[in-house]
């Protein structure tokens, strides 16, 4: 049995600063650092989700209800779809991408970013993509996902952190209950939208996911 951490979406745009920032999301970043410096040997994986929007419909919107809808953010290839600085990436072995034409919150929408995929910053943080970015951005028609990547991997336990608990990181969590894994999610590695994270806490808990 092989023992993952999943490191959801831990970008400049949902850390202070960003288009769509979490309150505290700098800080989880440093301290994701600081958990898999001195755990990552707990791990046989280590990976990494972003949020990588290209044309993802109504979930932009420039009247957003902070629900279903919300500013424009990480647009793929911009600064602010990069993993955030404080977060150090030496021990992350494969990144997924997710929401290039469509609302997606769990990791397991997210696709294998090819090895030599970097953003590349052409467009400014929050700008809206163009028709050329389908196109650029679109992932492989054999693309693997992040469920296949860790079945291959024989994990079946995965530990969940990162942004947003509420959102994020808890559609990652429960999907990965449903695709049969043990999962447990760290709260004190996540930083949530509502001031409040225990109704978030109680449908995880109910979902099946140890929040520890």
């Amino acid at each position: 049995m092989s023992r993952a951490l999943i490191i959801v979406d831990v970008q400049n745009d949902f850390c202070e600063g960003g288009s769509l920032a979490v309150s505290g999301g700098a800080d989880v970043a440093g301290a994701i650092s600081e958990y898999v410096d001195a755990h990552h040997g707990e791990f046989d994986h280590i990976v990494a989700t972003q949020d990588w929007h290209v044309d993802p419909g109504e979930h932009f919107s420039d009247t957003p209800d902070f629900k279903d809808s919300w500013p424009p953010h990480c647009v793929a290839g911009t600064p602010g779809a990069e993993l955030h600085p404080d977060l150090d990436t030496e021990y992350i072995q494969a990144y997924f991408q997710k929401g290039q034409f469509s609302a997606a919150y769990s990791g397991f929408e997210g696709l294998l970013a090819p090895e030599d995929a970097v953003p590349t910053g052409e467009r400014q943080p929050g700008a809206l993509p163009g028709p050329a970015d389908a196109e650029r951005f679109a992932p492989d028609d054999d693309a693997i996902g992040l469920d296949d990547w860790l079945q291959s991997h024989d994990v079946e336990d995965v530990v969940v952190v990162g942004i947003a608990t509420d959102y994020c990181v808890m559609a990652t969590a429960l999907d990965a209950v449903q695709a049969g894994y043990s999962v447990t999610v760290l709260r004190s590695l996540t930083a949530g939208i509502a001031e409040d994270l225990e109704e978030a806490v109680a449908e995880m808990e109910l979902g099946g996911v140890d929040v520890a």
